[in-house]
């Protein structure tokens, strides 16, 4: 209790006659005489004049209160005996018009009870907030004096938005002890805390391995594989509820020795072998593979080997067959060296302004054969086939000595002839491909199944590679593969979960995850790699860097967008939708962005999928929100039409912000007389972090419907999807449960629905002379302009004059960047024109004579 003071208190006090009365009782009772049985009765049952000795006490006394929003608070105090209650706040008297009193008798001590409230609203504590804190406390009389209340505290309540500290994303081997730390924002009263695992509530009482520390950190004492998860911590007081951006956790299992098994039988070969397997335990969730050999061999000796050289006779015939060897190969390379001489002296003969002038259609020569021992790798089994083309390779012409190149010509027909081009194909399947690849160390991250792979067997000529209707390809260049060589190329697009590629801070991944090699072969000229990508690209608002992951597993930055290339190993041409990759080393690539404010944003493609046909009165429609590449739309679609789904119109985009704002989805206008939503909410939401890392790429939501009547089959409604204080997009559907809805048109995008490996210049849009003709006129700097830098400009390529220009041919660099551009319904017409424009500049340029043909 407060204080206590006798005699007459400020404010309104009893009338004098009334003190005057009980002053004069209270001096004389002490001189009245009274028997022991008088004074045991007055003790026992009191009088009411006795109430006059008691000093009023406080059944109810003020509590601490929280001003929620702009809603006023109440404060009640209740006494006995008291004959006046009054509040006082921070030191002033509330006027006696603001109380609200109540008058009653307790029943046990027959007593009077009085009980008085006042309200405080937001205004009131706001005039002194930031002076001292706002408190109120009672004060009641009664004959005997005053008693006060303790004193109350009333408080805005509020709760800031941003967390202090939020928990990141990790990835940590198995039974490794795992922390995330969490400050909530600052709130009055101060936020409690609570952790989420995939939108379920942890519980550290249902689980011995989790425990929340007073500072509100996650602790998991020993990671296990099931603890693979997105947490999320959530702040919560009276006012609002928080949640912070959700931490990826990936639990990992690094591969394992088995033991050795035990030396084999030494065969006839003489060597014997052992193996292991790299299953104690198996690599997990994107964990080291083994390292060292699964396969190993010794020589060995039996009854049926021998080493040993009974005699001289045995070393004479070793020495004469080593020099029979020698001989057979001096010639071999002598013959070779003849027939590449030849070669280079027909491309020479055939490469004049005829074939410029006759137009781009597709030409070919005759290579040399490639002998099977300069096969890298891998041993396909290959078998020889003659493809035959039409065309001229320098067709006579009447007229003048001299020809010049004119846009008029450069599409028309070439002459009549038969040439012919020698190649090689692994005659293997898809199948037994990727089979063989996965038995190498190298290849052993490669996926199982032939989906998303695409292979061939590439020489000199070049070729192309794609992977159908994911806008992912491979364009290998004339004169990349050194000649004489034969590479067997494969190119992949990998499923995100297969692949770890770890993100820090606010890092994104704007494309799929590709590789092609196999790497550490030799390559002459860059290599483009194609693929989509998700990035609304603006200097201002992104740092884009080009990652690639090493033999050991680590990715690392080979390329830092927007700025000079650190090596003239790579680089990457950067448009609206896709992305070309020059390389001279193959790998795995990954274009990961960094948003530099937050303005910055990224393309989403929402669509949505419902069941074709519907036999029960629960209807589905899932909506998803994809990162806006081709590779992920396909893998959805693949999915959906497994599962028996129809696509509901057609694909929409929305910018997403990196604005902390979670995306947004409900359902509206839908026939309440024929359906109902089951949704409890008004809305469904996907957090913030599961959209903007991009490691998640099949995100939906579903909404769950209920016909009232079976015979119900048209269903007319609207979606909404929106980013919280950002870009939003509507469906409208009218949908006929019982029309199917056929992906025929989805599922093969610009075209792309052809052969997945395209070999010599058959893979190219420019016949092969045409080009070679364009390279040697062009590559030379003149002074008029006339050269290569002129055509970047005319084909909007100027701005990557530096890299062009460390290239030794930058005519071939921007033809090859045409190509990946443009295959397979790029537009001759246009390039022809362009290269007529720079011909224009120097009337010499293309002029040759007819002798030289």
């Amino acid at each position: 209790m407060g204080g206590r003071r006798r005699g007459p208190a400020p404010g309104p006090a009893p009338g004098a006659g009334l003190w005057r009365v009980l002053l004069a009782g209270a001096l004389l009772a002490p001189l009245l005489p009274r028997s022991g049985a008088q004074q045991s009765a007055t003790a026992a049952n009191p009088l009411p004049g006795a109430t006059s000795d008691l000093l009023p006490h406080f059944l109810l006394e003020p509590a601490d209160v929280y001003i929620v929003k702009n809603k006023p608070v109440s404060l009640a105090c209740r006494a006995t005996p008291a004959t006046q209650i009054y509040f006082k706040c921070n030191g002033e008297w509330v006027h006696q018009g603001d109380h609200i009193t109540q008058h009653s008798t307790d029943r046990s001590s027959g007593l009077p009870v009085m009980e008085v409230r006042i309200d405080i609203s937001r205004q009131q504590v706001e005039k002194i907030f930031g002076l001292e804190e706002y408190w109120c406390q009672c004060v009641a009389w009664s004959s005997s004096g005053t008693t006060k209340s303790q004193k109350a505290y009333v408080r805005i309540a509020y709760l800031r938005k941003n967390f202090e500290q939020e928990p990141a994303a990790k990835e940590v081997p198995i039974d490794q002890g795992i922390v995330l730390p969490c400050r909530p924002p600052e709130g009055i009263p101060p936020a409690e805390v609570e952790w989420l695992r995939n939108e379920e509530l942890v519980d550290p009482a249902l689980d011995a391995n989790v425990d929340v520390t007073p500072e509100h950190s996650l602790v998991l004492r020993q990671a296990r594989l099931a603890d693979t998860a997105n947490y999320t911590c959530v702040a919560k007081n009276i006012v609002a509820r928080r949640r912070s951006a959700s931490a990826a956790i990936t639990v990992y299992v690094d591969g394992g020795w088995s033991e050795w098994s035990k030396w084999s039988v030494c065969g006839l070969d003489c060597t014997h072998w052992r193996s292991r397997e790299c299953s104690e335990p198996a690599p997990r969730n994107g964990g080291q593979e083994c390292q060292g050999p699964e396969l190993e061999t010794r020589n060995c000796t039996s009854e049926l080997c021998t080493h040993t050289a009974s005699g001289p006779e045995d070393v004479a015939l070793y020495v004469g067959l080593i020099a029979v060897a020698v001989c057979l190969v001096l010639l071999l390379l002598v013959g070779v060296l003849v027939y590449c001489r030849k070669k280079e002296g027909l491309d020479a003969d055939v490469a004049d302004s005829s074939i410029l002038t006759a137009g781009f259609q597709p030409v070919s020569i005759k290579p040399s054969k490639a002998d099977n021992s300069n096969l890298l790798t891998i041993q396909p089994d290959l078998s020889t086939t003659t493809m035959t083309y039409q065309g001229s390779l320098c067709p006579r012409q009447d007229g003048p000595g001299k020809f010049q190149l004119s846009n008029g010509h450069l599409l028309s027909a070439l002459g009549a002839g038969r040439h012919t081009l020698h190649h090689s194909s692994p005659s293997a399947e898809g199948v037994d491909f990727v089979t063989r690849l996965s038995t190498q160390s190298c290849f052993r991250s490669l996926p199982r199944g032939t989906a998303n792979v695409a292979y061939g067997t590439f020489n000199f000529l070049g070729g192309r590679l794609m992977i159908p209707n994911t806008g992912i390809s491979l364009l290998i260049p004339p004169d990349a593969i050194p000649r004489g060589k034969i590479y067997e190329v494969y190119l992949t697009l990998h499923k995100q979960e297969d692949v770890r590629l770890p993100l820090a801070g606010c890092q994104t991944l704007l494309s799929p995850i590709v590789s092609c090699g196999p790497p550490g072969v030799l390559l002459t000229r860059p290599v483009i790699l194609a693929m989509g990508h998700c990035v609304e690209a603006s200097a201002e608002n992104w740092s884009i860097r080009l990652k690639k992951q090493s033999c050991e597993g680590s990715w690392e930055d080979v390329l830092h967008l927007g700025e000079e290339p650190a090596s003239e190993l790579y680089y990457c041409q950067l448009e609206p939708q896709a992305c070309y990759v020059f390389t001279e080393q193959l790998g795995r690539f990954a274009l990961v962005g960094e948003s530099l404010s937050m303005a910055a944003s990224k393309r989403l493609k929402l669509v949505l999928f419902a069941p074709a046909s519907c036999s029960s009165l629960e209807y589905n429609i899932r909506v998803y929100c994809l990162s806006d590449t081709q590779d992920v739309l396909k893998e959805v679609i693949q999915l959906e039409k497994q599962m028996g789904g129809q696509l509901i119109g057609a694909p929409r985009v929305l910018h997403f912000k990196d604005s902390y704002h979670n995306l947004r989805l409900s359902i509206h206008d839908m026939p309440s007389s024929l359906w109902k939503s089951k949704l409890l909410a008004s809305y469904q939401e996907i957090p913030f972090y599961h959209i903007w890392s991009g490691l998640q790429p099949y995100l939906h939501c579903t909404f769950t419907l209920e016909r009232l009547s079976p015979s119900t089959c048209e269903l007319a409604c609207k979606i909404w999807i929106w980013q919280v204080e950002g870009d939003g997009q509507s469906f409208t559907i009218n949908l006929n449960i019982a029309k199917d809805t056929r992906f025929s048109d989805w599922l093969a995008p610009d075209g792309e629905a052809g052969p997945a490996a395209l070999v010599g210049p058959s893979a190219f849009k420019i016949p092969f002379l045409i080009r070679q003709k364009i390279i040697s006129s062009l590559d030379a700097p003149c002074a008029r302009g006339a050269d290569w830098r002129t055509l970047a400009q005319k084909l909007n390529l100027d701005s990557h004059l530096s890299f062009f220009a460390l290239k030794p041919s930058p005519t071939a660099m921007i033809l090859n960047l045409w190509e990946a551009r443009h295959f397979p319904s790029g537009n001759l017409a246009q390039l022809a024109a362009a290269v007529a424009e720079v011909g224009k500049q120097d009337s010499s340029l293309f002029a040759v004579s007819e002798a030289e043909c």
